[in-house]
């Protein structure tokens, strides 16, 4: 089976820079019509064609999603949702720079919790974790491909957790409305093997 995972479209406060996670925003409507700008122009598509759509459920995701591959309703995973940010939520790394524990957070790679927020370890286990449920349910109705609507921080964690090649969180970063392809072995996922082979970036 094919996967793809698409990092929805910029929304404000992407544009703006901010640590946007449990915010449900929409999308940025220039952002929004420069895609549908772009696939007018491209009437065969320019991202792969898939049977089925599975989202996060913010908005952005969902908007994305609808987007991308119109008429096909996406199946919502809250599992796949963007991390929170807590105290960080809305705020630029300007606006944090200069605080101790922003500091601390920033030296451990991001590790650390996030004051009010989400941990890292629950947050990368929750998004594989969901991933993993969605694939096995693709598997058993028989989908040969499948887009994965999510968030920048969910293509990360879900990734690190599940590629064949082990690699280091911000290495799948992907930019919005980028992503990557993966392919799953249906035998060996089914036989335990939850691995995500082959993976390449969309463009």
């Amino acid at each position: 089976m094919r996967v793809v995972f698409i990092r929805h479209l910029c929304t404000p406060g992407n544009e703006k820079r901010q640590y946007i996670g449990r915010t449900d925003e929409d999308l940025s409507p220039r952002a929004a019509e420069a895609l549908r700008l772009r696939l007018r122009e491209n009437p065969g598509g320019i991202y792969p064609a898939v049977q089925c759509v599975v989202s996060s459920p913010l908005k952005r995701c969902i908007r994305t999603a609808g987007l991308i591959y119109p008429g096909q309703e996406p199946v919502i995973e809250p599992m796949l949702r963007e991390c929170d940010f807590g105290e960080y939520e809305g705020k630029t790394y300007e606006e944090l720079k200069d605080r101790p524990e922003y500091i601390r957070w920033l030296e451990s790679g991001g590790m650390t919790a996030f004051p009010g927020g989400e941990e890292q370890t629950d947050f990368r286990r929750r998004c594989a974790c969901g991933v993993e449920n969605q694939i096995d349910r693709l598997i058993d109705e028989g989908a040969e491909s499948a887009a994965f609507v999510v968030h920048g921080g969910t293509i990360m964690a879900a990734l690190s957790g599940l590629a064949e090649h082990p690699c280091d969180f911000y290495r799948w970063q992907a930019e919005n409305g980028g992503g990557y392809t993966a392919e799953v072995s249906e035998k060996e996922w089914k036989s335990g093997g939850k691995i995500l082979r082959n993976i390449k970036k969309i463009f």
